[in-house]
């Protein structure tokens, strides 16, 4: 498993894949941070970092797919699949090396946003006057939905072996499971039940939840459900392929 996984980082960072994504990353974070007047940290008259949080969805939503969609569909348009199977890998260490790889890449990219913490730290009055544990429940909520994102786009990138078809998919899916059974569950044919029921199926419950800070224990296990379902069903499609 770890031979793919380092393959998989030689990769990303051999060309510009790697460093395309956590530059796109970190600069889209930070506009709307310190630039955009919306949103911007410096039009507030209190120190907060609930704009990373609420905007990096929308951002994982086109950039985690970015990154997962050559996972499976490059090997197969290059014809470098079937050389992979040769090796002597499970089906689950080729997977599993893939995954830990690409959420590898997406933790490097999250990882320089502590600098966007630091600042606002020293903005507060008096400096510090901030909600560090919060803000350390809401990265780790941040880290899950990221697992999940990459566990949908590696799914996505097996379904096909044309990387824009891949990403395509992996987007619609990530939005799909994020907020559309947020959309759903406001529909007027749902009854007081049944709405908070579809609204837990999807992502985007789960992950606010988290992102205020509070770590359950029931949200933690959704999220590890959906990183499993998607990976059973990478496995089940290579398997059959195979």
């Amino acid at each position: 498993m770890f031979s793919i996984y380092f393959k998989e980082i030689n990769a990303f960072f051999s060309s510009l894949i790697g460093y395309v994504v956590i530059s796109v990353f970190l600069v889209s974070i930070g506009l709307f941070m310190w630039v955009f007047t919306e949103t911007s940290v410096l039009d507030y008259n209190f120190a907060t970092l609930d704009q990373l949080f609420s905007i990096a969805p929308l951002v994982f939503l086109f950039l985690i797919p970015a990154v997962t969609m050559r996972s499976f569909a490059e090997e197969k348009a290059k014809g470098t699949i079937e050389f992979l199977y040769t090796k002597p890998l499970t089906n689950y260490e080729i997977i599993g090396g893939k995954y830990l790889a690409n959420i590898t890449l997406v933790l490097l990219a999250l990882f320089p946003t502590l600098i966007y913490y630091y600042s606002v730290y020293q903005l507060g009055s008096p400096v510090g006057n901030l909600d560090s544990g919060a803000i350390m429940g809401s990265y780790i909520g941040l880290f899950c939905l990221a697992a999940a994102f990459v566990a949908i786009g590696m799914f996505a990138s097996t379904l096909t072996n044309n990387q824009i078809v891949a990403f395509i998919l992996g987007a619609f899916l990530c939005f799909f499971f994020h907020w559309a059974f947020t959309y759903l569950a406001k529909m007027p044919i749902f009854t007081t039940s049944l709405d908070l029921l579809i609204q837990k199926l999807g992502i985007n419950y789960h992950y606010s939840s988290i992102s205020k800070g509070l770590i359950d224990s029931r949200d933690i296990i959704y999220f590890v459900s959906v990183v499993f379902v998607f990976l059973y069903a990478t496995v089940t499609i290579i398997e059959n392929r195979k």
